[in-house]
């Protein structure tokens, strides 16, 4: 759904033996599981469920425990639920739901486009490496996700006001933000991304 390639791009930078797919098998006998998108939150669970790949993603995440990597929409499609164009069901991996920005007028445009600074949550090891004070990534989006559990965010952003950044528990961690397009700092969180053994 949109920035698969730009992934796979960042990861062939770093040396990194990285397969797009769609097959339920080359899933299963990855290493770890990047889920990228760009896109509308329905149509993107519409082509998981049609692919067949919600069931094998969440054997292999939630049950074997696979690193997992979630970016844009595909941090977006572990919630609950999303408004985008109406009510659609998420895979339901966090306790959230997809809101559009509800931004007062006051300079503050929708979507939200461009750098920002992000606040670590937690000492996540994927966020490791990154130089103290200079936490900006880039972002593209106009809905966010709204965790109910403070302990799933990774980390913070404001953009009018707070939002979530990025989630994280267990073998899971998505980002709000495109790491692929991010430079030196995207490049260190898909670098530990690799690395990562939780």
């Amino acid at each position: 759904m949109g920035n698969v390639r730009s992934v796979y791009n960042a990861l062939d930078a770093l040396g990194q033996d990285a397969v797009v797919t769609a097959d339920p098998k080359e899933i299963a006998n990855s290493d770890r599981v990047i889920l990228p998108g760009v896109g509308a939150f329905g149509d993107a669970m519409d082509n998981l469920r049609q692919r067949g790949l919600i069931e094998v993603l969440s054997r292999e995440v939630l049950q074997e425990k696979k690193p997992f990597l979630g970016i844009c929409l595909g941090m977006q499609l572990l919630a609950m639920s999303s408004t985008e164009h109406g009510e659609h069901p998420g895979l339901g991996w966090f306790d959230a739901s997809v809101v559009r920005f509800g931004l007062p007028k006051n300079g503050y445009k929708v979507p939200h486009m461009g750098w920002n600074d992000i606040t670590p949550r937690l000492d996540h090891p994927l966020l490791r490496g990154l130089k103290e004070g200079q936490f900006v990534f880039y972002f593209v989006h106009s809905f966010h996700v709204t965790c109910r559990n403070p302990a799933d965010v990774a980390a913070s952003c404001d953009y009018g006001y707070p939002f979530t950044a990025a989630v994280a528990r267990d073998n899971i961690f998505a980002t709000q933000f495109h790491p692929e397009k991010s430079q030196d700092n995207g490049l260190q969180v898909l670098r530990n991304f690799a690395e990562w053994r939780p």
